[in-house]
């Protein structure tokens, strides 16, 4: 299976299928699966505009929005995670995952699903400490507050990923898992990356919950985004063990390192997006404590026999089909020549999908439950990097297959950019 692998998607998906395309036609080969590593940017119209936070000059509409009208239908499947700067209130609508537009998959907070025979997992957001272990008390229309906190990463998510314990070919992640660079040649990014040489000898350069899922999980791949560079990492679990291929790639600009085609053992095709087993029973095991206020889960309350689970899971795949729910949209697309209306709709719609996924399950819908708490103030204060740097893209050395930079020979409209 050739899987292709984008850093910092930001809304640019016509430039990243056509030189997914070019690369196809230039290498006579077939690319079976886009997978995103965050900043997506799923943009659906003007009032999603509202719930992304990037500085004023960084709002644009770009090019979702023509995939979710059906206007342009993505010509590889699609599967992607949440960022830092993401149209936070439809990811909320896709909670626990779903086709964000036909062929385009979001995976969720968290989840795991099976491409192929091949198990996909992931983690959307950024690490943030003082947010880490709050439950999601976010709402739409989010405060100036709320905005800044709805994407920090929580030890909910991260405590049912740790219940994984089948073997996961592929993990993403948005931020780098703490500690990765030890494992790659981080004098070379310091060449490139000054900034960052004061956070790896610190030792704060990632994400705490990624490393510990990094060690737990032990995938024979880890993808991810955030710093707008290309680095290269081997992990070796142990001695003689199982060895991770990191790779980051960065944003989709002209000349960088944003995308790399991967070569990844399979079955044959076809291929599809299904359910995983394994995810469906953790998720509904642990959805009993789904942390809906600014209190921490307890997860010790959790009553469900995770055999059981599985087991009840197992029945009701066999009954309905391991396929997730058809699209279905929810707000109207931007139009061009239409704006939309403030009053057209307000909050976040209940998604079919959603409703779908929990009906299988046989679970509530809490999605719309509101907090007495949900405008507590955030910290004003990220621990994490949380803007839009123009970095230098790093020279290094490929541990996986060659990469693609998108610069004039690959791209004949980039100077569009």
């Amino acid at each position: 299976m050739k899987i292709a692998v984008e850093g910092c998607m930001h809304g640019d998906l016509d430039k990243v299928y056509e030189t997914i395309k070019y690369i196809e036609n230039t290498r006579n080969i077939r690319i079976d699966l886009l997978l995103c590593c965050g900043d997506f940017q799923a943009i659906r119209n003007e009032k999603d505009m509202e719930s992304l936070n990037v500085p004023p000059k960084y709002k644009e509409m770009k090019s979702f929005w023509k995939y979710y009208s059906g206007q342009e239908v993505a010509p590889v499947p699609t599967i992607f995670i949440g960022g830092n700067h993401e149209a936070s209130n439809y990811l909320w609508e896709l909670y626990y995952g779903g086709w964000a537009a036909p062929n385009i998959y979001f995976l969720g907070f968290a989840g795991v699903v099976k491409f192929g025979n091949i198990r996909i997992g992931g983690l959307s957001g950024i690490y943030n400490a003082r947010n880490y272990h709050l439950g999601h008390h976010e709402r739409p229309p989010y405060n100036d507050n709320t905005i800044r906190s709805v994407y920090h990463v929580r030890e909910y998510e991260v405590h049912k990923l740790m219940q994984v314990e089948e073997p996961i070919d592929i993990f993403l992640s948005h931020d780098w898992p703490l500690g990765i660079t030890d494992y790659g040649n981080w004098k070379q990014l310091v060449r490139y990356k000054k900034h960052f040489e004061d956070e790896i000898q610190q030792g704060t350069l990632g994400s705490k919950p990624a490393a510990q899922l990094l060690e737990k999980l032990k995938p024979s791949y880890w993808f991810s985004a955030h710093l707008h560079c290309k680095f290269t990492a081997l992990v070796q679990h142990e001695e003689g063990g199982q060895v991770t291929k990191f790779l980051a790639l960065d944003k989709c600009l002209p000349g960088r390192k944003f995308l790399q085609i991967v070569d990844i053992e399979s079955d044959p095709g076809p291929f599809e997006v299904q359910y995983d087993e394994e995810w469906l029973a953790i998720t509904r095991k642990f959805n009993s404590v789904f942390p809906l206020t600014t209190q921490r889960g307890d997860f010790r309350s959790t009553q469900l026999d995770m055999q059981d689970c599985r087991q009840w899971v197992k029945s009701r795949l066999e009954d309905r089909g391991v396929k997730p729910c058809e699209f279905s949209q929810t707000v109207p697309p931007y139009n061009p020549f239409h704006s939309v209306s403030n009053t057209t709709f307000s909050g976040s719609p209940c998604n079919p999908q959603t409703l779908s996924f929990l009906e299988l399950l046989d679970l509530p819908y809490v999605l719309d439950n509101v907090s007495g708490s949900r405008d507590h103030p955030a910290p004003a204060s990220l621990t994490q990097r949380d803007d839009y740097s123009e970095d230098i893209p790093i020279e290094d050395e490929d541990e996986l297959e060659e990469d693609v930079a998108e610069d004039d020979s690959t791209k004949p409209d980039n100077e569009n950019k």
